[in-house]
């Protein structure tokens, strides 16, 4: 069996815990450098904390568990396997409104089925950090709807050469439970 098909069943394995916890769900497509495509899924779990309250937006955050597809239809372009784990911290708006503006950012990690998205994209390793930055509206009478952009970049910060990173921009839809 591929050791990179290994390494993906086993962050799918310490995951699934997580899926239990989740009080919400989300979606993304995205597409990235070398005409590579993005589509994932993701659980959310919302952190029952809430920092810097005084005025009017506050700090808190959730942790996502998320599993995803690439796609790159450049020369010796790969499907690839993504799953991935991040801790994501979220600048929040109290508005009253029902349209609650938010930024976003997180540093998690990813495991990838292939490390060769193309002929000319080597990842380097299995393992990957994956940043992102977003930003987005939570609607819907109790903000259970999310709607958010994000751009995000995946490398595995020089543990392996090569190492060439991939950026993509995504449009993000949660539903919170």
């Amino acid at each position: 069996m591929n050791r990179h098909l290994v390494l993906l069943l086993m962050a799918g394995l310490g995951l699934a815990p997580v899926s239990g916890m989740a009080d919400g769900m989300a979606v993304e497509f995205g597409h990235g450098d070398d005409s590579t495509n993005l589509g994932r899924i993701s659980l959310i779990h919302p952190w029952d904390r809430r920092w810097f309250t005084d005025g009017n937006w506050y700090l808190t955050g959730y942790w996502e568990a998320s599993a995803g597809r690439w796609h790159s239809s450049a020369t010796g372009g790969k499907n690839i396997w993504d799953i991935g784990l991040a801790p994501v911290f979220r600048l929040q708006s109290k508005a009253n409104s029902g349209w609650r503006p938010y930024l976003e950012g997180a540093i998690g990690i990813h495991f990838l089925s292939d490390t060769h998205v193309n002929a000319d994209r080597d990842m380097g390793s299995a393992f990957q950090f994956g940043d992102h930055l977003g930003v987005g509206l939570m609607f819907g009478n109790r903000g259970q709807f999310d709607l958010g952009y994000r751009f995000q970049h995946l490398s595995n910060a020089d543990i392996k050469s090569p190492n060439d990173g991939i950026n993509f921009q995504q449009i993000r839809f949660a539903y919170l439970f």
